[in-house]
């Protein structure tokens, strides 16, 4: 009985590894990234998990002096200049580089440190010290640096930290800390590192940003408009299209809003399925028969075969966005097109007239034709109602020039 318990004893307080006795020792002076080689190398041969959070948190420690010496030079530097006395010089690029390990290590220790114990219970001995340490000052420095590395032009750099700086807040060791202080500026940094992973062609890495950034209201509407640039930036085969398309459903059928639903449209009405393209817009017409996009488009798309009904869509959407040059231009082309079909003759004036209305409208709003080409049609309508000599016709026909 007593051999037993001597046995149970020695197995309860059983010790650290040989192999990771000979990490600690072996660690004791290195640099970092000797110390980061060594833990890598020894992984394998250490006993447990519980181990292997230990050998990474011994990197946490490393990076986060170096971090911290930094750190405080930068304060007590804050208080010389109060003061008048001389500041120490600071190695940013070591605090930085010391903030991005201790963060990465700190994460991939935490990974070890939730795994159950030989009890089978789950025991983190290092995730609480990490979490406070690491949330606000290590986490700021990746901000920092990455604006920084923009100003230096060093993309690579800037999306490396900001990259970081977004993804570690999703991580569980940091799920407690309180993201108050990195509100303001959270979803653009995510934004940043996602237009920095798409010029970098890394495609997935960017749609992740996307959605990160796309929770803070402010970055959401730019946000999902990068993310469908991105999906249909390398649209080459049918296959292509016809992925980009299931990807527009997906999420048009998540995020309501009209510029994905033009995309759709558009994207339906070029591969060929018209039903499906108009279905997009009825559907939207029938959510809300005043929402202008659907409306512009269902004229346009209609306006060459069945110019008299698009005129119905156009008038509306110009009725809606009274200030809106292009789309009264397109109201009054429509109408024109009309009175071209149209064979009574007072009714074609009377065409004429209301398609007059709607381009001079345009003119107001815009007379130097930068954003509606009215010109021509303005003086093709006023030459059918007024006829060809009219100093009416005539104004309108300089105007056009």
């Amino acid at each position: 009985m007593m051999a037993m318990m001597v046995v149970a004893s020695a197995t309860a307080f059983a010790g650290d590894s040989d192999a990771f006795k000979a990490l600690k020792k072996s660690f004791k002076g290195l640099g970092y990234a000797e110390a980061e080689t060594l833990v890598k190398n020894s992984l394998d041969q250490l006993a447990n998990d519980q181990e292997k959070a230990a050998a990474y948190n011994m990197l946490v420690d490393l990076a986060y002096d170096a971090f911290n010496k930094q750190s405080t030079i930068v304060t007590e530097n804050q208080l010389a200049q109060q003061m008048g006395k001389e500041e120490k010089p600071v190695d940013n690029e070591l605090m930085t580089t010391s903030a991005y390990n201790a963060i990465v290590n700190a994460i991939e220790c935490d990974k070890y440190d939730q795994q159950p114990n030989e009890k089978g219970k789950v025991a983190p001995k290092f995730a609480d010290k990490n979490a406070q340490r690491l949330w606000m000052g290590p986490r700021n420095q990746l901000v920092n640096a990455g604006q920084e590395a923009v100003q230096k032009q060093d993309n690579a750099n800037a999306r490396k930290y900001w990259t970081l700086f977004v993804e570690s807040d999703s991580a569980p060791l940091f799920k407690a800390c309180d993201r108050e202080q990195q509100k303001p500026f959270f979803g653009q940094v995510a934004r940043f590192a996602a237009v920095f992973a798409y010029q970098d062609k890394d495609m997935d890495k960017a749609i992740q940003l996307c959605d990160v950034a796309m929770k803070d209201s402010a970055e959401y509407e730019g946000c999902l408009n990068l993310k469908l640039e991105i999906l249909g930036s390398e649209l080459k085969t049918k296959e292509d299209s016809v992925k980009y398309v299931g990807q527009l459903r997906d999420i048009y059928a998540e995020h309501k809003t009209d510029g994905v639903m033009e995309k759709l449209y558009n994207m339906l009405s070029a591969t060929g399925d018209k039903a499906a393209a108009d279905k997009v817009l009825d559907d939207a017409l029938a959510a809300n028969p005043n929402n202008f996009v659907a409306l512009a488009d269902k004229g346009l798309g209609m306006l060459n075969d069945n110019p008299a009904e698009a005129a119905k869509y156009l008038k509306k959407a110009a009725e809606l966005k009274a200030d809106n040059p292009a789309i009264q231009t397109y109201a009054g082309t429509a109408i024109s097109i009309t009175a071209q079909n149209t064979e009574d003759p007072a009714q074609k004036k009377a065409l004429y007239q209301e398609a007059i209305k709607y381009y001079d409208k345009a003119k107001e709003l815009d007379p130097d034709r930068l954003n509606s080409n009215w010109g021509y049609n303005r003086y093709n309508a006023y030459y059918n109602y007024y006829g060809e000599d009219a100093p009416e016709t005539k104004q309108a026909e300089a105007d056009s020039k």
